[in-house]
């Protein structure tokens, strides 16, 4: 019996290392393929991207190791309440499309510190928003760098940290070598690796579980058992079984709820390493086309989510509740040597006792492996397995990349370049962005070794950090032209500050001897959707002292008026 079970793991050992190296060595072909020779190819790709390859590598930046992996993971669990997850970003990236990218584009900086800068006339609001965008940027990448360490631990069958490593070279060899001409075009790759890894095995499972091929549809569907019972209402009869709440009802408060998702927009709509990505193209009617392809190409895996969630959801309890643990499947145990599934005989009866009671639930699951054991635990081939293991290391690789560009060229543009050595020249400008991504791969490969919380969870932080300091300086700076250095940089001091010390203290537990409950909560909101409290805050105190302190000059005003109301034609207006 050994014996078939082994070379059953051997094949998905094999398939594992065939496909995740040819797609590393795609990646890593494009990078020296297109490799970046001046700062204008290292920091936007040179201006010329077409928009589709920009929507495409937009997506691919987009869907992160939170969406791929963490996503369906947290609606798994969370059911009914993980939805705002969905509508936020969902939501966030058609604002980041309509309100703001093509304003951005008309602009025609490098980076959001630049813009910031350069709008608010001051060094000192560059350098907040230096600041601002590192602190987003970084606690972005720990969760990308905590999902490349899951996906090796398993798959590979090394330790998280291994993994990390390991994700942190392969990063580092195409960010600093290709710069954002490599990233892009390695995106369009990545775009294409990680949707086709997540819809292969959704698919399969929605045949298998209802018949019906399309997995949007068929998780609301009748089962394929000749029963008559609905999938959904097969899982809230499992989960109320076991003591949890019904999986279609939500337990979070309205206003949480709305908080939350208001975050994760307004976050979205201020994420650096997204923005950045319109700058690439040549013309602002560019960048409308290339968000709107962006926006079609995500809806596809953030449609097919849920039914991800549903189906790995209602397979892991029938497969190993109340069963024997001599007796369970060969991917749980090797789920188990990663330490992303514990079991614990608390009464020794040698069954699996998978309940919501803390004190008699024995089973604890990371919810971060749901999408990557899905395949293995509905018995799926072993090739669509390893799929999904090359399609996890694609969505995170695609963001970590994103966002060390951004860190690059925070610290080599915006703060070398712009204010500490302004004659610096081009080449010397270029050096120092590649020893800033490798000094932040190096930061993002210990905070994937040593992560705060689940990938999503962490992701949904930088969110909130974005919100409370990006979004309000990027709206008023573009639609408000009265709007002052003053106001601006004030809005994201404390916008940013009050966020930090919410997370803080309602998070980490920090500031406290124990961690506080829900019931401390400002305003009953959780730490994941402060941002949207953060932001309003900075939106007040922006506005409230600009009405104490003097306008922008002149020169300031006629530009931002150029910003809204694009004159000319041609190249520049886009027409």
């Amino acid at each position: 019996m050994n014996k078939p079970l082994f070379v059953e793991a051997m094949d998905v050992q094999n398939w594992t290392y065939i496909l995740v190296g040819v797609t590393f060595a795609v990646y890593i072909g494009i990078a020296i393929w297109s490799r970046a020779i001046s700062t204008k190819e290292f920091y936007v790709a040179g201006g010329g991207v077409s928009p589709w390859a920009n929507g495409m590598a937009t997506a691919a930046d987009w869907m992160s190791a939170a969406s791929f992996i963490g996503m369906a993971g947290i609606i798994s669990f969370a059911g009914y309440d993980g939805a705002v997850y969905l509508m936020g970003w969902t939501g966030g990236y058609v604002l980041l499309a309509l309100l703001l990218a093509p304003y951005l584009r008309k602009f025609g900086k490098f980076t959001v510190p630049d813009f910031i800068g350069d709008r608010y006339y001051s060094d000192t609001a560059r350098i907040v928003a230096v600041i601002c965008a590192l602190l987003v940027s970084f606690t972005y990448v720990a969760g990308q760098m905590r999902g490349v360490g899951i996906v090796f631990s398993r798959f590979l069958e090394v330790d998280i940290n291994t993994g990390v490593i390991i994700g942190m070279l392969i990063v580092l060899f195409y960010a600093v070598l290709g710069g954002m001409k490599g990233i892009t075009y390695t995106q369009v790759a990545q775009y294409c690796v990680l949707i086709f890894a997540f819809m292969v095995p959704a698919i399969f499972i929605s045949i298998q579980m209802t018949g019906n091929p399309i997995p949007q549809l068929g998780f609301g569907s009748e089962l394929a058992d000749g029963s008559g019972t609905y999938l959904l209402d097969k899982l809230d009869g499992l989960s109320t079984e076991l003591g949890f709440a019904e999986y279609t009802n939500g337990s979070k408060s309205l206003i949480d709820v709305f908080a939350i998702t208001l975050a994760l927009m307004v976050g979205t709509a201020g994420l650096p390493h997204v923005i950045v990505r319109f700058f690439t193209v040549k013309r602002v009617k560019d960048a409308r086309k290339s968000a709107g392809i962006a926006l079609l190409l995500i809806a596809i895996l953030y449609t097919t989510a849920p039914a991800v969630a549903v189906f790995a959801r209602t397979n892991m309890i029938e497969t190993v509740s109340d069963q024997p643990y001599s007796e369970v499947p060969q991917w749980f145990k090797k789920w188990e040597t990663t330490g992303l599934i514990t079991f614990t005989d608390k009464n020794n009866d040698g069954l699996i006792q998978y309940v919501a009671d803390e004190s008699q639930n024995e089973l604890v699951v990371d919810q971060d492996i749901m999408v990557l054991a899905n395949p293995e635990i509905a018995n799926l081939p072993n090739w669509v397995i390893a799929l999904v293991a090359a399609g996890g290391l694609a969505a995170a690789l695609s963001t970590a990349a994103g966002l060390l560009l951004v860190i690059s060229s925070s610290v080599s543009h915006d703060l070398i370049k712009k204010v500490i050595q302004p004659n610096i020249s081009e080449q010397g400008e270029l050096i120092a962005a590649r020893l800033s991504a490798v000094g932040a791969v190096c930061v993002a490969g210990y905070f994937g070794i040593n992560p705060p919380d689940f990938v999503a969870a962490v992701v949904a932080l930088a969110f909130g950090l974005a919100a409370a300091s990006f979004f309000p300086a990027i709206v008023l700076g573009i639609f408000y032209k009265r709007m002052n250095k003053e106001g601006a940089v004030s809005g994201m001091v404390v916008g940013i500050a009050i966020m930090l010390y919410y997370i803080v203290k309602f998070k980490f537990g920090w500031l406290d001897e124990t961690l506080p409950d829900k019931s401390q909560w400002w305003f009953g909101v959780s730490p994941e959707g402060f941002g949207a409290v953060a932001m309003v805050i900075n939106f007040v105190v922006s506005i409230t002292v600009m009405k104490f302190t003097k306008a922008p000059p002149n020169d300031v005003q006629e530009i931002v008026e150029n910003i809204r109301i694009p004159s000319g034609a041609g190249e520049a207006s886009g027409h």
